[in-house]
């Protein structure tokens, strides 16, 4: 066994706190993406240790456990539990600026202690960029043309000798402490980039329509969990408005310049293609301004969605809208179409379907029920998801058609039932009606931008779903994914 397959000596882990035990614990529900593990006899007693420690974890010392931990860590059905470690740091920070000279100085003061580059990309107006600059004592390089900031940090990185880089937009401010959270995950040597929490920096209570909605669910804020970033996780990618990178595996997957948005997306992508890890560590916060106007709010959410087309083309497969199993799809339709028995039927064969894949497994009937149930409610939930957003035409008429067609009404519920209760889970200072408005309103801004992508690019790749087909591939019984 080799020192790759195991995790470092006294890395102490914990498990998720989303993670499930079954079957004596034999099997294990969660991960990253989520799905089920069957573990080895021998894991077992270092599975029942671990849940013993609960969130403080321990640290395995033994071969087994550490390449058990490798395992858990690999699958997000675990995290390192690391103490901040006061700096200095060996970290350079590139902050790419285009204009907003007030904001770049607000930025360039969170980040005073540590060696900064200033990457001027083009602003219409150079001298008071220059000026930030020089005030806080960073240096500064320009391009005399806008490139976008995929260009503005590479041309940054080309310069840092540090072994990490962290990358802040103009617009952040990283908390104090911020970097003695961040380094100490990459005593992990798979961890190639680790990300913050990104805060919206609105007043407390928030005063305005926009900011009470930014401040219960900001576009860059992904939540209080830590979790492992890949595609299909919970967490699929971080923005690098705020992350650290080592330096080195920058020179393999540096930023493409070719994407003026979602270069994000695209570079977490290709670091996962690579065999490499990327971290989400909420526990460091970086604040980031807002855009309160309408205008601008909408706008920025269309942006976000005209970067679908192009990452499709570079990462087929994984801007699929929805992924539903073939028979929840079924399932949901008979539902739809007001039969039940029908319904009843195809959740009996994919249960039993699941059972078989598990047979052997003590309260394997309980657990294949539990996966089925919570597949159907997720593919409801998804295909809400997309007729808001990528569907958002059919969508419209679905709610308009709702007090005349069954089927609408089905589907006008699949797309509302989950704001309302991310609603009530979240509690924001926005009475249902205004939140459920600016919900669909955020989900339309950026369903438009992905159909706008995809005509411009004649491709309707970010548009067409994924069935999965109720029959497994050889091999595959050790984990199945939902």
């Amino acid at each position: 066994m080799t020192d790759d397959s195991l995790t470092p000596r006294g890395l102490p882990i914990a498990l998720d706190r989303a993670v499930s035990f079954w079957a004596g614990g034999r099997l294990v529900t969660g991960g990253a993406p989520w799905g089920v593990a069957r573990f080895a006899e021998t894991a077992l007693p270092h599975l029942a240790a671990l849940r013993r420690a609960g969130h403080a974890g321990l640290s395995p010392d033994s071969v087994v456990g550490r390449a058990l931990a490798r395992q858990l860590l690999d699958r997000g059905l675990a995290h390192p539990v690391l103490s901040p470690r006061p700096g200095p740091h060996a970290v350079t920070a590139v902050v790419p600026a285009f204009g907003r000279p007030d904001e770049l100085s607000r930025c360039l003061a969170s980040l005073r202690g540590l060696p900064v580059l200033v990457v001027d990309d083009g602003s219409p107006d150079p001298g008071p960029v220059r000026a930030a600059a020089e005030a806080h004592g960073a240096r500064l390089i320009r391009h005399e043309v806008n490139r976008g900031p995929a260009a503005a940090r590479n041309t940054g990185l080309a310069l840092v000798d540090t072994a990490l880089v962290a990358f802040v937009d103009s617009d952040c401010r990283p908390e104090r402490g911020w970097l003695d959270i961040l380094v100490p995950v990459f005593d992990d040597p798979r961890v190639a980039a680790v990300a913050p929490r990104i805060v919206p920096d609105v007043p407390t209570p928030p005063i305005g329509l926009f900011a009470r909605y930014e401040a219960a669910r900001s576009a860059l804020d992904l939540g209080r969990d830590q979790a492992l970033v890949r595609p299909g996780a919970r967490v699929g990618f971080v923005p690098t408005a705020a992350v650290v990178v080592r330096r080195d595996v920058l020179r393999e997957v540096a930023f493409d310049e070719g994407l003026r948005l979602g270069e994000d997306v695209d570079f977490v992508w290709r670091l996962h293609d690579h065999g490499l890890q990327v971290r989400y560590r909420p526990q460091a916060r970086v604040a980031h301004t807002p855009r309160l106007g309408l205008r601008d709010w909408v706008r920025r959410r269309h942006e976000y969605g005209t970067s679908a087309a192009e990452l499709a083309e570079r990462h087929p497969g994984r801007l699929a809208p929805a992924r539903p199993s073939g028979l929840n799809l079924l399932s949901l339709a008979c539902l739809a179409h007001g039969r039940p028995r029908t319904a009843a039927t195809s959740v009996l064969v994919a249960s039993a379907l699941l059972r078989r894949r598990l047979s052997g497994t003590p309260g394997a009937t309980g657990l294949s029920a539990s996966v089925v149930a919570q597949g159907l409610v997720a593919d409801a939930a998804t295909l809400g998801l997309a007729l808001r957003r990528e569907w958002w035409p059919l969508g419209l008429v679905c709610l308009g058609a709702s007090m005349s067609s069954r089927v609408a009404r089905a589907a006008a519920t699949a797309m509302l039932a989950p704001v309302v209760a991310e609603w009530a889970v979240r509690g924001p200072a926005l009475d249902l009606v205004r939140w459920t408005a600016l919900r669909c309103l955020d989900d339309l801004a950026y369903g438009t931008g992905v159909t706008a992508s995809a005509c411009r690019h004649r491709s309707l790749a970010p548009l067409l779903p994924q069935v999965r087909l109720p029959f497994p591939r050889r091999g595959s019984a050790r984990r199945t994914r939902r």
